[in-house]
């Protein structure tokens, strides 16, 4: 009951918190597929940024297990037209399965290549990432420079692909705002872990915010290789960009 009752307070706090923030589109953006080198190889990586001139906050997103899918690509491009710079580079060219540490340094090597962007502003960068991405998003923001990151549908207590570790072993070290989006009906990676997870975050007084959607299953964003025009994906798309606006820049 304790557990219920903080999380539903923690959905309330987000979408009041939510209904003062107004997107603001820019447009146009330029896409392309760039190379970034990480341990001795050359990743593509899909990137698209706003072409007005600025600074804008930069965004490392992270796939899920099915790969860059055309409906990331589309949600990249729609993510920049809201003023930001977003890469997303495919962290399963050479490996289906790789190993925390080959997607850690490709992570990082993938903000190198934002810092190195005239038109990024090289002190406000977010991470997010999707089913396996949003295991990579709770892993890796405690032990990275990031300012803040938003977690869609993660493992907080899975060692991924090859038994290694836990994102919930680093909550001690985690100091930037934290954004998490789920389903009720995920099967892959159960509420109830979440809940647990964000029980943890409490306990220990890390900043966090939650979204949890009824009867949405895991993947929800992303269905059948396209980007989803539900209710709760076109929501969870809106928590996510006016997450970032309020904790980048």
């Amino acid at each position: 009951m304790k557990i219920t009752y903080l999380c539903l307070l923690v959905v309330a706090i987000v979408g009041i918190a939510g209904c003062a923030d107004v997107i603001k589109s820019v447009s146009p953006v330029k896409n392309e597929t760039v190379q970034i080198a990480s341990g001795n190889r050359s990743y593509p990586a899909y990137l698209a940024a706003p072409t007005t001139e600025g600074k804008w906050p930069g965004v490392v997103l992270i796939h899920s297990f099915n790969g860059l899918e055309p409906g990331y690509k589309t949600l990249v491009d729609k993510f920049a037209s809201e003023g930001f710079a977003v890469i997303a580079p495919e962290w399963q060219t050479f490996n289906n399965s790789p190993s925390d540490e080959i997607v850690g340094q490709l992570i990082r090597d993938s903000v190198s290549y934002l810092k190195a962007m005239k038109n990024v502003d090289a002190n406000n960068l977010g991470l997010t990432g999707f089913c396996a991405g949003g295991r990579y998003t709770m892993l890796f923001l405690p032990q990275m420079n990031f300012k803040s990151g938003v977690a869609f549908y993660g493992f907080p207590y899975s060692g991924g692909f090859q038994n290694e570790s836990k994102p919930a072993d680093f909550i001690g070290q985690l100091k930037v705002p934290m954004l998490m989006i789920h389903g009720t009906y995920d099967q892959a990676s159960k509420i109830t872990d979440i809940y647990r997870y964000a029980t943890e975050l409490n306990a220990s007084g890390k900043y966090f915010e939650l979204k949890v959607y009824y009867g949405q299953p895991h993947g929800f964003m992303v269905q059948n290789g396209t980007l989803s025009q539900s209710f709760p994906a076109k929501d969870a798309y809106w928590q996510m960009v006016t997450f970032f606006n309020r904790t980048l820049g």
